[in-house]
């Protein structure tokens, strides 16, 4: 018997860290690492000792003798990936992480994480296992709740990838970690006031807004950014209040990347099973409503371009009810995608994608089922209607080899009209600015080189100041890849308070908490957090579900103070 890794693999790298025999692939070391879609196990190695499936925080790792049905092809997967990547082993280039040592037991280092999501976890995890009693780290977010797109981004349907928080919780519990939540920085706390009490600041505040398409009619009611729509499901407080019109039967969604594909799951869905989940109630009530039965997937390029991951794909399969179409006439590709295909060298994603692909289209549709419609070579032109949206203009695209050897999208001059009353760009997450903090306009984040925030005029570093994370390199990767980044980060941190750049007198946590209680009452603690954690899966408890969230943000606040 050997384990495999199946869908909800999160490449947290727990897993490679206790295999006695390091036979988990790609290692957060390996270069592939960047850019894999999860954690492969070798099958001729694993020596069955279960540790891997102990250490996995989101539970996606099983015996290949008790897969699921939905999750045996993972099978075949893992063997394939080490068919291409075979097993090589370097103990000489293991580096152990530098411990951070301050130069005064009694005189802490002082750090201070903004944001409590994935990538800010992982940072105060590493600060603290490497400083010991010898670091404090407050960490802020601007939510009474914690774990950014852990709790907010990732789809209900996934709850396994939620389990991720519990490692965060136990991290944060640490006493040496203090959560201060409901606090803005640049309205409660400002850059400035941050530094004169932390001798480091680590921004993680990922990327809350998205970016447009630029086109007509793009305002028109009906037009709605995916990422709203996502945080309208999760039951974000600053978008219980939006509507999105579910009456007419078709919706498009305009990028095709795993946010895309999560809308369109949700979308046909259903709703009987969405209700096993903390999805949103009043997600949960529209959905119950909703006439959708069809949702387009649009793609500017073609199917060897897709920006989702395979998983993602395969796992569309596995919705019932839902048919998966393509067009067969999408999957003739140009002769360079071609050649990329059936190169020797093509990463195996791209195999597990076209085959999924391939099978797609060579099935009949239902026609008593709903359907999810992914579309290539297109790109949109207009959203037109009266009023509202009722269609969008989809220009017909060819892939074109650039002098730098890349494809390109151009357009063929064909054009179609496509009804729809409801249209979602999902096209990128792009940060916002912090006040007080360098920001670039252009790519979305916080410059920065190597996780060093630098000053834009001169390109020198600005000392004491990091960032990690979607703020730092903009929105790729998964919840691994915060790790790596995070691990990243925290080694320039260490050298920096090696090499005593870091030993600027601030003041104590005592002083933080006076300042913060003047400055917002309303700041909630980890362990008030708690309490509002405790009512939600209460309330879950009584109807079946893993909680219920609350969604009005002054109720959040009372709950966790105890306020009602």
């Amino acid at each position: 018997m050997t384990y495999v890794i199946t869908q909800a693999c999160c490449n947290d790298t727990a897993c490679v860290d206790v295999c006695p025999v390091d036979c988990i692939r790609p290692t957060a070391d390996d270069a592939a690492y960047a850019t894999t879609e999860q954690l492969y196990i070798e099958p001729t190695t694993c020596i069955d000792c279960g540790a891997c499936v102990d250490a996995c925080p989101v539970d996606a790792i099983f015996p290949d003798d008790q897969l699921s049905e939905q999750n045996a092809k993972y099978t075949q997967i893992n063997a394939d990936y080490f068919e291409k990547n075979p097993l090589v082993v370097d103990w000489d280039s293991f580096t152990p992480p530098t411990p951070i040592v301050v130069a005064k037991e009694d005189v802490p280092l002082r750090v201070a994480i903004i944001g409590t999501g994935p990538a800010a976890t992982y940072a105060a995890i590493d600060i603290v296992t490497q400083g010991g009693r010898s670091v404090e780290v407050d960490m802020f977010d601007r939510l009474p709740s914690p774990w950014g797109l852990a709790r907010g981004g990732v789809a209900p349907d996934h709850q396994g990838t939620r389990m991720i928080t519990d490692t965060f919780e136990s991290a944060v519990r640490k006493p040496n970690v203090a959560a201060h939540l409901n606090v803005e920085i640049g309205k409660h706390l400002s850059h400035e006031e941050l530094l004169e009490h932390h001798h480091a600041i680590v921004y993680a505040v990922g990327a809350s807004t998205d970016r447009h398409l630029n086109i007509p009619g793009e305002d028109l009611p009906g037009s709605h950014a995916a990422t709203d729509f996502v945080a309208w499901y999760n039951g974000h407080p600053d978008y219980a209040d939006h509507e999105f019109d579910l009456s007419g039967e078709r919706a498009v969604i305009v990028g095709n990347g795993n946010v895309a594909l999560d809308v369109a799951r949700i979308l046909v869905s259903d709703p009987d099973v969405l209700a096993k989940t903390d999805i949103a109630d009043h997600a949960l009530a529209a959905l119950r409503k909703s006439n959708i039965r069809e949702v387009v997937v649009l793609g500017r390029r073609g199917p060897a371009q897709a920006a989702y991951t395979s998983k993602e794909l395969m796992g569309l399969a596995d919705v019932a009810g839902v048919d998966i179409v393509i067009d067969p006439r999408d999957l003739e590709l140009d002769d360079h995608s071609q050649a990329l295909v059936d190169s020797p060298d093509a990463p195996l994603p791209l195999e597990v994608k076209m085959r999924w692909a391939r099978d797609f289209a060579a099935r009949t549709p239902n026609p008593d089922h709903k359907r999810i419609v992914l579309s290539f070579l297109g790109s949109p032109v207009e959203l037109v209607g009266d009023g509202r949206v009722e269609g969008i203009a989809i220009a017909r695209n060819e892939l074109v080899v650039d002098d730098a050897g890349a494809l390109q999208a151009h357009a063929t001059g064909e054009v179609e009209t496509l009804d729809a009353g409801l249209v979602m760009r999902s096209i990128g997450y792009r940060g916002v600015p912090v006040p007080g903090v360098p920001f670039d306009d252009k790519r979305g984040i916080i410059p920065n080189v190597d996780g060093r925030v630098i000053d834009p005029a001169t390109g020198e570093p600005l000392l004491g100041i990091y960032t990690v994370g979607w703020i730092r390199r903009g929105p790729s990767g998964t919840l691994g890849t915060n790790k790596k980044c995070a691990a990243d980060m925290v080694k320039l941190l260490a050298a920096d308070v090696k090499d005593k750049l870091l030993a600027r007198p601030v003041q104590s946590r005592d002083a933080l908490n006076a300042l913060l209680a003047e400055r917002q009452p309303d700041a909630v603690s980890f362990q008030e957090w708690t309490a509002l954690d405790r009512v939600e899966r209460e309330r879950g408890k009584e109807v079946g579900r893993p909680r219920v969230k609350v969604t009005d943000w002054a109720q959040m606040i009372d709950i966790a103070k105890g306020r009602v």
